[in-house]
């Protein structure tokens, strides 16, 4: 254990490129566009000193072409991006994802559709990064709030790509990507980095696809020995296509099982103050900070609220949500958008309490007397 503490004043952009760099990152492909640009320049100035490489592409989608070979062979790989730069690495998120390829994608969301609003604060990409490319596939995708969270979870995203074998999402936004806060930079050896499993077997008996009991298969890398087949195609064990309709069935359906018998390790939450609530918020990321604000004034009048606090957005926590909505009256979601957690919250809630949705599109950061205001008016109904 290092008790002399490394403790630095960083913007959350810069607390993103610590944590990579802790994780063992050693190639950054990327575009610049704000409000993500500082990781990019990060990455251009401190990798080349480790031994790493930058490069910046012609555009995002060559950008997560580049991060998908350079994992394939053998490096931890970062990318980070906005809205626009987002929905053009969706094709290749999708080969990242057939082929189980361990990559961490940043999106600091900036508010949208199209250029929108580069320079403000949007939670509007919250079921892009579930949903936004194509197929039936899992996802993880983790919303840090503070500075300190953009590290650690930075951390926790490429251990989770690592050990699951598969892409992850570490969705920020303008506000957290660029305010400053201080952060206590762990030492190396006092964090945990969870590298991928390699292949036991020699190159001639190696099958790329074929799963541990856990569901997940040891990986080699590209220039060690073992060469095989990657396609985008579904394929057997061996990486070739197959039209095959059981080996089709039980591909799709382990891409899923390895994430979700494993949820209890992915998902990340924190309670503040719920034991004895009666009204619930649920937030994440920026809105979160303000919604902490928010239960700390309702309760210097008397009203029973808390604080559920999601880190990891998905898999969603529907067990835990619905464990809430039986103990509470109500639940307002505040967020960066018109509607889209809300819509996880409602299904998770089963109809045992109230949920309402509390949204802002204009660019500014919802603050806690607005949500207070919110939680006064559901009173009243």
């Amino acid at each position: 254990m290092n008790n002399q503490k490394n403790i630095k004043l960083l913007q959350g952009n810069e607390a993103c490129v610590e944590g990579a760099l802790l994780s063992g990152v050693k190639f950054f492909a990327g575009y610049p566009i704000t409000p993500s640009s500082e990781i990019a320049e990060g990455m251009a100035k401190k990798l080349p000193k480790i031994g790493g490489k930058f490069i910046q592409m012609e555009d995002e989608i060559a950008s997560m072409a580049a991060v998908i070979g350079a994992s394939m062979a053998g490096l931890k790989s970062l990318t980070a991006t906005s809205g626009p730069g987002m929905c053009l690495k969706q094709e290749n998120l999708g080969f990242a994802i057939i082929n189980e390829i361990p990559c961490v994608v940043v999106n600091a969301q900036r508010g949208g559709p199209s250029t929108g609003l580069p320079t403000k604060p949007s939670q509007g990409d919250m079921m892009q990064a579930r949903w936004g490319t194509h197929g039936d596939h899992p996802i993880i995708a983790l919303a840090p709030s503070t500075v300190n969270e953009i590290l650690t979870l930075t951390i926790k995203a490429f251990n989770f790509s690592e050990k699951y074998r598969t892409p992850v999402i570490l969705l920020l936004d303008e506000v957290i990507a660029h305010m400053r806060e201080k952060v206590e930079i762990p030492a190396p050896e006092d964090i945990e980095v969870i590298n991928r499993k390699k292949p036991t077997v020699p190159p001639e008996e190696y099958l790329p696809f074929k799963p541990d009991e856990d569901g997940v298969p040891p990986m080699a890398n590209f220039g060690e020995g073992y060469r095989y087949h990657i396609t985008g195609l579904v394929h057997n064990y061996k990486g070739l296509p197959t039209s095959d309709s059981q080996e089709i069935d039980a591909f799709i359906r382990r891409l899923h099982n390895k994430i979700e018998k494993s949820i209890k390790d992915i998902i990340i939450i924190e309670r503040y103050l719920l034991d004895d609530a009666k009204i619930a918020l649920i937030a994440y990321g920026s809105v979160a900070r303000a919604a902490e604000r928010t239960v700390k004034l309702a309760r210097e009048e008397g009203l029973k609220v808390g604080l559920l606090k999601l880190l990891t957005i998905w898999p969603f926590c529907s067990e835990e949500v619905n464990k809430l909505a039986q103990q509470v009256d109500l639940i307002i979601v505040p967020e960066m958008n018109l509607g889209q957690m809300v819509l996880e919250v409602e299904r998770a809630s089963r109809g045992k309490c109230r949920v309402v949705p509390y949204g802002r599109v204009d660019g500014e950061l919802i603050n806690p007397i607005e949500i207070l205001g919110k939680i006064r008016e559901e009173i009243k109904k």
